[in-house]
């Protein structure tokens, strides 16, 4: 198997390599590799900047504004975008509910939303996951009643990311109790600034705002802000993941943060004696990271080459699910030892220096928000659960 991108390919990083040099806000480069919190405006700023280069929704068709990329250019983009630095792209538009829309939508649908998805300015949220239904989607009791071409929409959604810098959120809702759970599942848009929606934030242990719980207490949308049939959300909503599971590798990202752990650990003395990269048990685990992220890597590329061949991520995108949340932990880990004891929080007088490197805080935040990873999106013994049922056949 030949793994060298062609020259075209490669004529084609060096593009896209010069654009993030050269002509994206350098600001929002600087305060995303510091690990600081961007503020909705700076979300939108950067996303309308790949968007007016026309390159926010990298993977959709040209048919709906997406920039005809093959699948080898889009990783090739995604993997340039992670080196640069730039803000990983909110996912919930382009990734998510796009595809849903262009798919499976209206014409009026597609007109009226597609070009905010598509050019950034527009922000969207994800609402699937309520309390006592998260890995147990289909359990969910968010109600969403039709009468006389409405619908009113009641409900908790929790664990709702970027919900604060969204303009929309698409939701699944129970319409029906009748049949089998999954069957009275019902995919919804609704505008998130409409009366009677509050949104609440949930800071996580690595202090950031990042999740939230949003309620819904008789909120009124029209029933043409529904996506495709009644009851068919079900349907929709595992079209969706697959696409969001596989977009979790990152493979781009994961190779910068190798390279971190590596800088960091040849200026961290151990012990005072000599350089923690030198320590032959560290050495060993930073070789086994950088092997788990090639493995993860030759995944993403049987995934790439069946969507070459015309079809879809469908079920072995949760390999990559579990393989991409996995690797960041392990690496992750290994940035916690690099840190050291610069990455505690509280000390007794004089175990910690006046002056703490710039890179501790930061670290130790990435490690803690990467505990969440094996369990958001699906947690990982549900992957294993559809491997075996749906890719094993057991």
């Amino acid at each position: 198997m030949n793994l060298d991108f062609s020259p075209e390919t490669e004529t084609f990083r060096q593009t896209v390599r010069r654009f993030f040099e050269t002509e994206f806000p350098k600001d929002i480069i600087e305060k995303n590799r510091a690990g600081l919190a961007l503020t909705t405006t700076e979300v939108r700023r950067s996303e309308m900047a790949l968007g007016a280069k026309g390159w926010l929704a990298s993977a959709w068709p040209e048919e709906y504004g997406g920039p005809g990329w093959s699948v080898e250019e889009q990783y090739v983009f995604d993997e340039e975008l992670e080196r640069a630095g730039v803000p990983t792209v909110t996912p919930m538009g382009v990734v998510y509910v796009g595809p849903v829309i262009y798919t499976f939508g209206s014409d009026a649908q597609k007109e009226k939303w597609l070009p905010g998805i598509r050019d950034g300015s527009v922000g969207w949220a994800q609402g699937y996951s309520e309390p006592g239904s998260g890995s147990d989607l289909a359990s969910l009791q968010f109600s969403a009643v039709l009468e006389n071409g409405t619908y009113t929409l009641n409900g908790h959604k929790i664990w709702t990311s970027a919900a604060q810098h969204a303009d929309w959120i698409f939701l699944l809702t129970r319409t029906s109790d009748a049949g089998k759970k999954q069957e009275g599942i019902t995919f919804i848009c609704c505008p998130i600034d409409a009366p009677g929606v509050t949104v609440k934030p949930i800071i996580t242990i690595d202090g950031k705002h990042v999740l939230n719980e949003v309620f819904f207490d008789n909120i009124t949308v029209p029933e043409d802000y529904r996506i495709g049939e009644e009851g068919k959300g079900w349907t929709y909503s595992q079209y969706l993941l697959g696409f969001e599971r596989t977009s979790y590798a990152r493979i781009g990202g994961k190779r910068a943060m190798l390279r971190h752990v590596r800088d960091i650990a040849r200026e961290m003395p151990e012990n005072g004696n000599y350089r923690l990269i030198d320590d032959p048990g560290f050495a060993r685990k930073l070789t086994e990271a950088e092997m788990a992220v090639d493995g993860l890597e030759m995944t993403v590329f049987r995934i790439l080459s069946a969507l070459s061949a015309g079809g879809s991520p469908g079920d072995a995108a949760s390999t990559v699910k579990i393989l991409a949340t996995t690797t960041h932990q392990q690496i992750t880990e290994l940035m916690l030892d690099a840190v050291g004891h610069f990455g505690q929080p509280f000390g007794k007088a004089g175990d910690l220096p006046d002056s703490l490197p710039a890179f501790a805080a930061p670290d130790v935040a990435t490690y803690f928000g990467g505990r969440a990873q094996s369990i958001y999106g699906g947690t990982n013994e549900i992957q294993r659960n559809i491997i075996a049922k749906k890719v094993l056949g057991l």
